[in-house]
Parts: structure tokens; C-alpha cells; sequence
């Protein structure tokens, strides 16, 4: 074997696993939060989680990062343990599709059609059209297929390298002295284990195994303990993965090298008995890449057949040799709310941050609706207690949330999921405040109880009215983000401005009741700031709805789109403000700034009556006087008229 063919056999692998990742990767972008949507249909039914497993594996094409993955579940208390058992099961069947498309390079036709079918031949037309869809396209998901396209072309590529690299060496002496070491089924299941924890992917050394074979020398005798060793070596990932992490978590990566040591004990008895004791001569038969795959599928459907009964006794022992301890599942949540090994899986990671911060909107929208209740039927101790926790719990979410996402965020992400980072990024930092203010709202209440202050009859009734209305703006605000619904999203920034006025208006009355001694002149101050954090949270839950509507925009715009509805631009926005305004009116009463506008504005009409009758009387004197000019310049014309004829009669 020549340095050149040695090269040749190392690069096709650096392609190979180039492809491989590459493909991975982007297959679970686009998978995105989906995953997560699988992993949440597990059941009881066996057969149901077995077929999730199964498919996950084949989307991300990794049985170990699936694993890794349930790993980082596990530990951020997201997933039971026992719910992990049938899916890793099933992400060792799905493992083997891997194994069948590499079979078909050894498909050999003189028939165009069926020769299309080997990857070396239609390798090359996958990468073309990857290529023009990643260069020509400006849609990025026809991109990311395009980029799955190149790796898999690159895979192929690798593939087709490593089969001609070991071509030449059949005949090769030294070549043939190694083979007698695969031969041994223990050093075969040993070579398995050592190549596929370096390289930390059975697909690739199943690929490698499947090249070789290509040279006729492999045969079924040497190629079967190095599959089996192939799915112990592929354990490596999961038990790195497992370092540093819960009790609970470490039982998915023990979990996953007890599986695939089980399944090499049993099937390894099993040809020891059929090789040595009943001499089956198939074992001296060369092996070819479809053999190969062929036992890799049973090997793995039949260990999974063989162990699926006795899922939850695996579960006992595992249990027994890494007992929980004295640590709650509560406590476990605490110290790791988001794992960080589900950053390889950037869709599943955005979608549980999604879920995470859903749970942190609906806790401070709980947190300040309870509060409300203080101003109603006073202040309570267990519920204010409940209230610190709830805080306490909040800021907790905020911290954790807030540096995940940011990792989160450096991280090649869908348009989709990158969106949806950017808006939780804006939000959670509202949905904590909401419940700093909550705390305000609960200390006040406590700080009137004890000094035996009350709110007149009016106040109640009119700060009923307004608790109403939050809590309506707390509801619509934590439904139209857990629903990403834009639509109801639309519906808070008009009852936000009733809200606004509401507030007004409140302070107003209360200042006329303080005028005439309604109301106690302490109590001003809590008021007021009982109307203060009222009107933040409004805020609050305003920031939260823009930023859905301005997400579906793919624009954090947020001045521009508020001054346009508040501007009455938007027709429909006047059209909410209006109901909502009808719904949340205040008791009949009108305060005194109310009045003296009332008033002023009565004043001003009388005044524009008053300059009216005098501009009338203006007018009639006006015409008055010009009836009586004319009436004298008619008597001067009549005397001039009959001092001229009194003239003309002395002269005649």
C-alpha cells in the first residue's frame, strides 16, 4: 500500500465525517423546534417512543447526538429518565439508514436508470443543484436544503475515496497479516469499539468497514464483531456528555452503553455457538456493503426486540447503580434550567427557552393578578408570601433565560428562530418587571394594613373598575404570546390607552375627595403609587404586544409602529379603543377638573351669546342711524324743492 493510497484513505474519511456533520447540522436547523415537538408525543406506548426515537435520529443522522441531547433534557429536568429508555432504543434502528444509502455504491449495471442509483454517479448532480440553490437563492431555508445537498454530495465524495484508496492493497501481504487479527472475534469487536470512539461515528467506521469490503477480502466472520463493536464505540459521545452533570443525567449515557454491551453479549454468544460450535461455513464467505448493512439493521432491530421487554427492570438496575440520593427532582431543576448541550440542537434549544419563558410570562401575570386582590379584601400574609416567591422565581427565569439566549443567539439560526430569540430577549425583562411591581403593590397593601388606612367606598369602586381592565391586559397579553397570535397581540395597545386614561381620570377624583375630606390625606401617597405601577405594567404588557407584532415583521420598529396608531392612522386601532372604552367606564362622577372645564366651557358660550347680542344691537343701531340719515337728507331735498318754487312764484 502505497503513501498515496494511505492519503487518499485518510481524506475520503475527513470528507466523510465533513459531509456527515455538515448534513447533521442542517438537517436539525430545519428540523428547528419540531424535535421538540416529537420528543413531547412520548407516551406509555412502547412502540410509539420507539418510532420517535427512531425518526429523530434519522433527521439529525446521529444516534449520539440524540443522546447527548437527551442527556441535556434530562439534566435541566425538562425530561424524565425513564422516558429516554425506548427512545434511545429506537435511535439505534434508526442509525441504520446510514448503512443502506452507502450500500448502494456497490450497485453495478450496465442499465443507465438503476446505475443512477449508485451515489458516486448521481453524487455529483446533488451537488450541482446544492450549489445553484445556495449562491442563486435569497430564501435561506432553500439554502440550508441546498447546504444538506452539498454535504451529502461531500459524504459521498469521502465514501467514494476511501472504496478506490483501499482497491490496490487486496493483494498487498501486510494487508492480509491484519486481517488475520480481524478474524479473532474479540480483537474484531475491540477494533470496532477503539475506531468508532475516535472518529465518534458508527456510520463512518460502518462506511469504512463497507470500502473494504469492496476489496472481496472481508469476510462475514471478521465484519460482524466489528459492527458490534461499532454501536459500543459509538457510546464515547454520550458518556463525555455525561460528565459534570445531575445523577439523573448520567443514568441516559450509562443507559446507552448497557444497551448496545447487551446487545453485543447476547449476539456475540450467539455467533461464538454458530461459528465454533455448529461450523457454519458462511462465516468464511466474503461479505459486500449490502451484507453489512443487512446485519447491522438486525443486529440492532434484534437487540431492541430482546431488551424491549425488560425496559423498566434495565431501568431498576440503572437505579441501582446510580441511586438518586437525597437531591429533588425541584432542586435538580434549580441548579441547571436550560442545559447547555442542547445548543447542539439550536432548534430544540430555541423551543425550550420558548417554553421556559411562556412559564415566566404566566408567573407574573399570576403574580400581579393576585395582588390586585390586596385593594379588595385587604392585605394576606400567605399570598403575599406567595407573591416574594413568586419574585424571587422571576428574577431567577430573567438571569438564567437572559445568558442562555444570548449564547443562544451567536449561533446559526432559522429567520424563524432567530426571530423568536430577539423577541424573547425583549420580553422576559418585561415579564420581571411586571412582577417587581407586583411586589410594590403587595408591600403597600401591607404598609396600610398595619396602619389601619382604607379606601372610601368611591375609591374601591373606581379602582375596581382598573383592576379589571389589568387584569383583562394581563390575560390578552399571556395569550397572544404563548400563541405568537398577532391578531390578539393588536388588541392591547388600545385597552393600554383606556387604561392611560382610566388613571387620569382615578387621580382627578381623588383629588376632589381630598378637597371635601372623602378621603384620608395619608393615603394620597399609596395611591398614587398603587396608580404609578398600575400604569407601568400596562406599559409593560404594551412593550411585550408591539414586540409580537413587530416580530412577525421581522422589525424591532416599535416608535414608529405607536406613533402611527396612536396618531388614529390605523381605523381599526380606533375601533378597539372605542369598545374597549364602553366596556371599562368608571361610576358615575365627575371630578372637579372635569367640572371646571364643564364650566369654563359654559362660561365661554355664554360669552360668545353675550358678544353676539351686543354685535346684534351694533348692527340694529347701525341700521338706525342710516334710516334716520336718509330720512333727513329726503326732508333737506323736499326744502330745497319749495324754497326753489317759493322763488319762482315772486318772480312771476
Amino acid at each position: 500500500m502505497s503513501l498515496y493510497n494511505l492519503l487518499m484513505l485518510i481524506g475520503g474519511l475527513a470528507f466523510f465525517l465533513f459531509g456527515m456533520t455538515v448534513m447533521s447540522n442542517y438537517l436539525e436547523k430545519m428540523a428547528g423546534g419540531r424535535l421538540e415537538g416529537v420528543l413531547r408525543k412520548l407516551t406509555s406506548n412502547p412502540f410509539k417512543s420507539l418510532a420517535l426515537g427512531a425518526i429523530i435520529t434519522i433527521v439529525i443522522q446521529s444516534s449520539s447526538a440524540l443522546t447527548v441531547m437527551l442527556v441535556g433534557l434530562v439534566n435541566s429536568g425538562i425530561m424524565e429518565f425513564s422516558q429516554t429508555i425506548i427512545v434511545i432504543m429506537g435511535s439505534n434502528i434508526g442509525t441504520t439508514l446510514t448503512s443502506w444509502i452507502l450500500s448502494l455504491n456497490s450497485i453495478s449495471s450496465s442499465n443507465i436508470f438503476i446505475s443512477m442509483l449508485k451515489p458516486e454517479n448521481f453524487s455529483p448532480v446533488v451537488a450541482l443543484i446544492g450549489v445553484f440553490m445556495v449562491m442563486g437563492s435569497k430564501v435561506q431555508k432553500r439554502r440550508d436544503v441546498g447546504t444538506i445537498l452539498c454535504g451529502f454530495a461531500v459524504l459521498m465524495y469521502g465514501m467514494t475515496m476511501m472504496s478506490n484508496s483501499v482497491a490496490p492493497i487486496a493483494d498487498v501481504p501486510a494487508f492480509q497479516h491484519i486481517l488475520v487479527a480481524f478474524d479473532n472475534p474479540f480483537m474484531g469487536v475491540l477494533i470496532g469499539t477503539i475506531f468508532t470512539g475516535v472518529i465518534q461515528s458508527s456510520a463512518a467506521s460502518i462506511g469504512v468497514l463497507q470500502a473494504l469490503s469492496q476489496t472481496g477480502q472481508i469476510s462475514f466472520g471478521m465484519a460482524i464483531p466489528i459492527v458490534m463493536g461499532a454501536n459500543i464505540g459509538t457510546c464515547v459521545t454520550a458518556i463525555i456528555s455525561g460528565i459534570g452533570v445531575s445523577k439523573k443525567a448520567k443514568r441516559v449515557p450509562v443507559l446507552h452503553v448497557l444497551l448496545n454491551v447487551f446487545g453485543t453479549i447476547v449476539w456475540l454468544t450467539l455467533y461464538l455457538i454458530c461459528r465454533y460450535i455448529v461450523g457454519m461455513p458462511v462465516f468464511s464467505e466474503a461479505i459486500n456493503s449490502f451484507q453489512i448493512a443487512i446485519f447491522h439493521t438486525i443486529f440492532n432491530i434484534g437487540t431492541v426486540a430482546i431488551l424491549l421487554p425488560f425496559s423498566k427492570k434495565l431501568a431498576n438496575l440503572i437505579d441501582r447503580i446510580l441511586p438518586a440520593g437525597d437531591d429533588s427532582q425541584e432542586t435538580e431543576k434549580k441548579k441547571v434550567l436550560l442545559d447547555e448541550r442542547i445548543l447542539r440542537s439550536p432548534g430544540l434549544a430555541v423551543s425550550q427557552c420558548r417554553e421556559k419563558t411562556v412559564e415566566m410570562a404566566s408567573l407574573a401575570r399570576e403574580s400581579f393578578t393576585d395582588c390586585l386582590t390586596f385593594f379588595e379584601s385587604g392585605y394576606n400574609d400567605e399570598l403575599g408570601d406567595k407573591i416574594e416567591k413568586q419574585e424571587q422565581e422571576l428574577d431567577y427565569l430573567q438571569d438564567q433565560l437572559d445568558t442562555f439566549l444570548i449564547k443562544l443567539s451567536g449561533i446559526d439560526l432559522t429567520e424563524e428562530d432567530a426571530d423568536l430569540v430577539s423577541e424573547m430577549l425583549h420580553s422576559i425583562t418585561d415579564f420581571e418587571r411586571i412582577g417587581d411591581h407586583a411586589i410594590n403593590i403587595t408591600n403597600s397593601a401591607k404598609k396600610m394594613r398595619d396602619r389601619g388606612l382604607k379606601f372610601s367606598k368611591k375609591a374601591r369602586s373606581e379602582m375596581a373598575v382598573l383592576a379589571s381592565s389589568l387584569r383583562e391586559i394581563l390575560d390578552l397579553t399571556y395569550q397572544s404570546f404563548h400563541d405568537n397570535d398577532e391578531k390578539k397581540a393588536g388588541e392591547v395597545e388600545p385597552l393600554e390607552e383606556v387604561i392611560d386614561d382610566l388613571i387620569t381620570e382615578i387621580k382627578n377624583r381623588h383629588i376632589d375627595r381630598l378637597a371635601t375630606g372623602e378621603c384620608q390625606p395619608e393615603l394620597g401617597i399609596t395611591l398614587t403609587d398603587w396608580l404609578t405601577n398600575c400604569e407601568r405594567v400596562s406599559d409593560h404588557c404594551s412593550n411585550v404586544a408591539v414586540c409580537i407584532i413587530q416580530t412577525k415583521n421581522s422589525s424591532f420598529e416599535t416608535h414608529g409602529y405607536l406613533t402611527a396608531v396612536k396618531q388614529g392612522h390605523e381605523p381599526e386601532f380606533v375601533s378597539e379603543f372605542d369598545a374597549w372604552q364602553e366596556k371599562y367606564q368608571l361610576p358615575e362622577n365627575t371630578s372637579r377638573k372635569k367640572k371646571n372645564k364643564g364650566k369654563a366651557d359654559k362660561d365661554v358660550k355664554a360669552t360668545k351669546d353675550d358678544k353676539n347680542t351686543r354685535t346684534g344691537k351694533t348692527q340694529k343701531s347701525d341700521k338706525n342711524y342710516k334710516s334716520e340719515k336718509t330720512d333727513k337728507s329726503e326732508k333737506v331735498e323736499k326744502s330745497d324743492k319749495s324754497d326753489k318754487r317759493e322763488k319762482k312764484d315772486k318772480r312771476d
